[in-house]
C-alpha cells in the first residue's frame, strides 16, 4: 500500500510543533492589541486577477492558480495586502480613520524551497489606512520592533533597514530616467545585495545597456546611511550638477518626513533598532514611499519582515483614494531566529490535574468533579480505563500535572478526596464539595 506524504514545501504541525507556532501567534496578537489594532480574517482563495494585475511579476510567477468548477480563474493567496485593500475599500466610508487592522494567516507561493522558505507559510500582517503622513510608519515600525522584542530579541539580534522609494524616484528622475527605466533600476537595486553587478543585467538587456556613469551614480546613492547623508542628497537633488532637479518643496517635505520619523523612533527609545539603508526598495510593484525590512544582525537569514507604504493600491482595486502602510512577519524565518538565539521555550502541555481513580464506583463519583473542574477552565486528565493505582501514580508524575486527585474507596466512604501536590510532594484530604476551590487555591500559588 502506498504511503502518503505531505506535499513538497507544505508543513504539518504535530502537537509539539503547534504549541510553538501558537506561542508566536499569541505574542504577536498581544503586541497588536497593545497598539490598538483590530484583528480580521479573509478567504485563502481569491480571484486570480487580484494578484496578476496588482502585485507584479515577482508574485505572478509564484501563484498556486487554477480554474475552479465554476470556470473562474482563482489563486491561493500569496500575500494579504491586495485582500485587505479590497476589504477596506468596500467599507471605507463606514470605517473610522485611521484604520488599524492586523491578521495572522496562511499563505501559498510556488517557489524554490530553502532554509526559512516553504510553499506554505504563516504571516503576521499589520496595516494602517487613512494616515498620509509618517505618523503611520512611526506606529508600524514601533509595532514591528515590539513583535520581535516580545520574544526577548534585542538590538543585538535584529535591525530594521529603512529606505525611501520616493527619494529614489526623485533622484533617478533628476538623472533623466523615465518611469519604466526608474522601475528597472529599482529592480536591480532590489537584487544588488545578493547578485552584485549581475543584478543590472536585466536592466541592460531591456534598455540596451547601462552607462558606467549612471551605474556609478546609482551605486553612490545606495551608500546613503544616515539622516545627514539624506539631507546632503536632497540638497544635491534640488540643485543638480546636470539634468533636471526635483521640485524643492517636495524635497523639503520629504526631509521633514524623515526627520519626524527618525525623531519619533528615537524618542521612543527605538533608534538603536533602525538603520538607514537605501539598498532596500522592496520588489512588489505597489510600494510608493517609505519601505523597510527587518534582518538578523548576523546576516545569516533571509528577511525576517518587510513592508512599506502603498498609497495607490486601494484605489486601483476599485476603492476610494486611501493612503496605506503595512508590514508582514513570516513565521518560518522568525522561528529560525528564535532557535538560533536559544529563545524557543520548552513547552509543558500536560494537564493541571490528574485524577487517580479506584474502581468503577469511584470513577462515577470522580466524573462529577472532573466535569466541574473542566468547566472552570482547568485541564484535567484521567485513565480512560481501569488501571492499577501504581501505574496511575506513575502516569500522573509523567504527565506534568501539578495536582493529583485520588479517588479511592476509603476516601469516598469518608466523603473526601485526597489532593496531592505533585510539586511539593504533600497531601491533604479535601471534602467532596470543596474540591474545585482547593484545586484553584493550590494552582494559584502563594
Amino acid at each position: 500500500m502506498a504511503t502518503f506524504q505531505t506535499l513538497p514545501g507544505f508543513r504539518e504541525f504535530y502537537p509539539e510543533d503547534l504549541v510553538r507556532r501558537n506561542h508566536l501567534f499569541r505574542l504577536w496578537r498581544q503586541a497588536a492589541n497593545s497598539f490598538g489594532f483590530a484583528e480580521y480574517d479573509a478567504p485563502v482563495l481569491e480571484p486570480l486577477e487580484l494578484y496578476t494585475a496588482k502585485s507584479g511579476p515577482e508574485i505572478e510567477g509564484q501563484l498556486f492558480s487554477f480554474t475552479d468548477k465554476g470556470g473562474r480563474q482563482v489563486a491561493l493567496r500569496p500575500e494579504m495586502t491586495p485582500t485587505v485593500c479590497r476589504l477596506v475599500g468596500a467599507k471605507a466610508s463606514a470605517l473610522k480613520r485611521p484604520i488599524k487592522w492586523f491578521s495572522i494567516g496562511e499563505f501559498y507561493r510556488y517557489e524554490r524551497m530553502q532554509k526559512g522558505r516553504g510553499r506554505c507559510f504563516h504571516q503576521f500582517n499589520a496595516d494602517i489606512f487613512g494616515e498620509p503622513g509618517p505618523e503611520a510608519e512611526i506606529e508600524l515600525i514601533a509595532l514591528l520592533i515590539q513583535c520581535f522584542g516580545a520574544f526577548g530579541l534585542t538590538e543585538e539580534d535584529f535591525h530594521v533597514r529603512l529606505s525611501d522609494r520616493n527619494l529614489w524616484f526623485y533622484y533617478l528622475g533628476a538623472l533623466g530616467l523615465d518611469d519604466a527605466r526608474i522601475r528597472g533600476v529599482l529592480g536591480a537595486v532590489d537584487r544588488y545585495e545578493k547578485y552584485g553587478d549581475d543584478a543590472f543585467k536585466a536592466y541592460a538587456e531591456q534598455f540596451g545597456g547601462l552607462e558606467e556613469s549612471l551605474k556609478a551614480r546609482i551605486l553612490g546613492f545606495l551608500k546613503i546611511n544616515s539622516l545627514a547623508a539624506i539631507e546632503q542628497a536632497i540638497g544635491e537633488l534640488a540643485a543638480p550638477a546636470g539634468g533636471v532637479g526635483a521640485p524643492a518643496d517636495k524635497l523639503q517635505a520629504r526631509l521633514a518626513d524623515w526627520k519626524k520619523l527618525l525623531g519619533a523612533l528615537d524618542a521612543m527609545g527605538l533608534a538603536r533598532f533602525v538603520t538607514v539603508d537605501f539598498g532596500v526598495v522592496r520588489g512588489l510593484a505597489y510600494y510608493t514611499g517609505f519601505v523597510f525590512e527587518a534582518f538578523d544582525r548576523k546576516g545569516e537569514l533571509r528577511a525576517l519582515a518587510g513592508g512599506g507604504r502603498y498609497d495607490d493600491l486601494v484605489e486601483k482595486l476599485g476603492g476610494p483614494a486611501l493612503p496605506a502602510v503595512g508590514f508582514a512577519i513570516g513565521d518560518m524565518t522568525f522561528g529560525l531566529l528564535l532557535e538560533q538565539r536559544g529563545l524557543t521555550p520548552k513547552f509543558v502541555t500536560g494537564p493541571d490535574v490528574y485524577c487517580v481513580i479506584g474502581g468503577e464506583a469511584e470513577r462515577l463519583a470522580a466524573f462529577r468533579d472532573i466535569h466541574a473542574l473542566r468547566s472552570a477552565g482547568f485541564r484535567v486528565e484521567y485513565p480512560l480505563k481501569e488501571v492499577a493505582f501504581g501505574k496511575q501514580f506513575k502516569a500522573a508524575a509523567e504527565s506534568g500535572a501539578k495536582v493529583a486527585l485520588i479517588y479511592g474507596g476509603d476516601e469516598l466512604a469518608k466523603g473526601v478526596v485526597k489532593l496531592r501536590d505533585l510539586t511539593q510532594r504533600s497531601e491533604v484530604e479535601v471534602p467532596r464539595d470543596q474540591v474545585a476551590a482547593a484545586v484553584r487555591d493550590l494552582l494559584a500559588g502563594p
